[in-house]
């Protein structure tokens, strides 16, 4: 709490000292925001339960009552419509709206994309003709005695004008929020059976009318994709996990379909791992969809009998136990391992991460947000002014083989692919900072190069491209230099940007451990707090460098091993060579290609694609596949 009793936290622990032990250590090492909170506090006050399962129902009620600023707020990443019917109201409306929700109301969703919604109501008015009109419109209705539009296409029971009572309106309402509910078997059964019902008494315009409600009942089924075909009733839970980030979705499963789904993203206060984090998500969760004073039906239809998620909770089965009293009755929490159940989940982790990667796509594009990190980079760095073109190095090697290296570059914060660069190291193998001298070398010197051309005759003339007409690669120098690597590559970097004498470019390196920034001769690192702008633009900027690395690796080795499979093809020579590598590209992509189409490669005949083919293929019959020990999956 802080000096006024304002709940700034709510944990729980089996052991309070060592968790605030974690506190109150070295205040440089912990993430910005627990230095805020510990700053802040002015008394910490811990109560003693009997076990884990009171342990965590008291922190659930404790964080819906207070709120705490500190723990992880998992926020929307965007804003998902819900389908709300206003219970509560003598006639009940149906409506697809967003925002807070009312007491007595009931809820389905949320949905990912209103109008889907929005068409499955429309098909569903012909089945269930409940109100759907505004208050205004209503009142409007029954001072004139005349229904509106819907009530003359029977998409209304009319309610306003007296053609249906309350009571009866009900029955359609209930009838509605069954199929919302996932309780579609039931209703076409019993459509199906008063159908043949009406057909039997020869009442053939009544069955003629129900005909066509079972048939917009089917179609209103069909939007909704059948995913679980055993009826599963699970709220489907995977996360996206960056070093700053977590994203989270959910997919919300009745009746075996996908009746609603939703994204979140949160900022990583601590080094919380996917376990931890998914209590946390859950606890939030189920504390923002039970609503205070909710009725069995609500709280039945809010938290599902299963829960799927990557990866258990040490509090798994008390978790559970939470649940099922919110629930009224049994809820598991579990991680599918294999079947349908698991490729859902698949799915789910696939569009956390796209949400995610969508989310940060946003944030790297906001103008203000890339100032306010080329300003902190600079405050942090001791540098002139804002580093307004960063070029980023990373090396990639197998074993010592195969050695190469990237370059990426940002300009005002933004990737600019156009200036990347691949080099192929030559003299060092195994050494990374061997290879990153030779690298940083060749970069530095093509600067020099290109500085003295444009200081000679040909002016600016001379650094522009006579074929494109754009600015050679080398010509302009990076005010931040950053290498992917602690202190020794800080080091590399800095002696060859003295060597050659240059001046005006200023050097850090970013280590993967603990996402320390390193300066050229300093004992410790710089650390940014884990929420700067200024460090999450070092770190998209060194995940670029080794994505672009790594890519770069991966074509030359698969290029290399096409070259030692065809070594002892007669009659290909380096020209046939690189035109087959242009035409496949990769030893798997030549593996699957046939006698007539490598034929098609100019400078081949049958003969010679014949031949190709058949080494190919002894390659394959002779070498064994490398398999993943843990997953089994035979790996290409």
């Amino acid at each position: 709490m802080d000096a006024h009793g304002v709940v700034l936290y709510v944990g729980k622990a089996k052991s309070l000292r060592q968790r605030l032990t974690s506190y109150f250590a070295d205040p440089a090492g912990l993430h910005f925001r627990t230095q805020t909170m510990v700053r802040t506090a002015a008394k910490v006050e811990w109560t003693v339960v009997q076990n884990e399962l009171e342990a965590l129902q008291l922190e659930y009620t404790w964080i819906k009552k207070y709120d705490p600023r500190f723990n992880v707020k998992y926020r929307d990443d965007k804003s998902y419509p819900w389908l709300a019917i206003t219970w509560s109201d003598e006639f009940p409306r149906v409506f697809v709206g967003r925002g807070a929700k009312k007491r007595g109301w009931r809820y389905f969703g949320p949905y990912g994309h209103a109008w889907a919604i929005r068409e499955t109501v429309d098909a569903l008015l012909t089945v269930f003709p409940m109100r759907s009109c505004t208050t205004g419109v209503f009142n409007a209705a029954r001072a004139s005695g005349r229904p509106c539009l819907l009530g003359y296409l029977d998409k209304c029971s009319a309610p306003c004008v007296g053609r249906i009572g309350a009571e009866g309106h009900r029955e359609i309402v209930e009838g509605f929020s069954a199929f919302m509910s996932g309780r579609v078997t039931e209703l076409t059964r019993d459509l199906t059976a008063r159908m043949q019902q009406a057909s039997d008494g020869l009442e053939f315009e009544r069955a003629a009318v129900l005909r066509d409600q079972l048939g917009a009942l089917r179609r209103a089924m069909e939007r909704n994709a059948i995913v679980l075909t055993d009826g599963t009733d699970a709220d489907v839970v995977a996360l996206a996990v960056e070093h700053m980030e977590v994203g989270v979705q959910v997919f919300h499963v009745r009746d075996g379909r996908v009746a609603g789904e939703r994204g979140w993203v949160a900022d990583r206060t601590d080094d919380s791992d996917v376990p931890d984090l998914v209590e946390a998500f859950l606890l939030q969760l189920y504390a923002d969809v039970v609503p205070s004073g909710a009725s069995a039906e609500e709280r039945r239809l809010a938290v599902p009998p299963e829960v799927l998620v990557p990866e258990l909770p040490a509090s798994g089965p008390v978790l559970g136990e939470l649940l099922g009293e919110l629930r009224g009755g049994r809820v598991r929490v579990r991680v599918p391992r294999r079947g349908p159940k698991r490729v859902l989940l698949d799915t789910v982790a696939q569009n956390a991460g796209q949400s995610l990667a969508q989310h940060k796509a946003k944030r790297a594009s906001d103008l203000t947000t890339r100032n306010r990190a080329l300003e902190e980079l600079a405050q942090a760095l001791a540098l002139p002014a804002a580093p307004l073109r960063i070029e980023c190095f990373d090396v990639s090697h197998l074993q010592g083989s195969e050695t190469v290296a990237s370059m990426v570059v940002f300009e005002d914060g933004l990737a600019r692919k156009s200036e990347y660069r691949r080099f192929v190291v030559r003299t060092v193998q195994s050494d990374d900072t061997g290879a990153m001298r030779e690298v940083l070398t060749r970069r530095f010197r093509r600067l020099l190069d290109e500085r003295a051309l444009l200081a000679g005759a040909g002016g600016v003339q001379a650094l522009v491209d006579s074929s494109t007409r754009s600015p050679k690669g080398f010509a302009y120098a990076p005010a931040l230099l950053v290498v992917d690597g602690g202190a020794p590559q800080v080091a590399v970097a800095a002696d060859v940007v003295a060597s050659l004498g240059i001046t005006d470019v200023a050097v850090c390196g970013l280590a993967k451990r603990l996402e320390e920034v390193w300066l050229p001769g300093a004992d410790d690192p710089v650390i940014l707090p884990r929420s700067s702008e200024g460090l999450y633009l070092l770190q998209r900027i060194r995940d670029e460098a080794h994505r672009f690395a790594i890519t770069h690796h991966r074509g030359r080795r698969s290029a290399t091993m096409v070259e030692s499979v065809l070594d002892d093809v007669s009659g290909l020579g380096d020209v046939r060579r690189r035109a087959l590598m242009k035409r496949f590209g990769s030893l798997r992509k030549l593996r699957l290609a046939s006698v007539d189409d490598i034929a098609e490669v100019p400078g081949f005949g049958p003969r010679l694609a014949q031949a190709v083919a058949a080494a190919v293929a002894a390659h394959a019959a002779t070498s064994e596949p490398a398999v993943n020990v843990t997953t089994g999956e035979v790996l290409d």
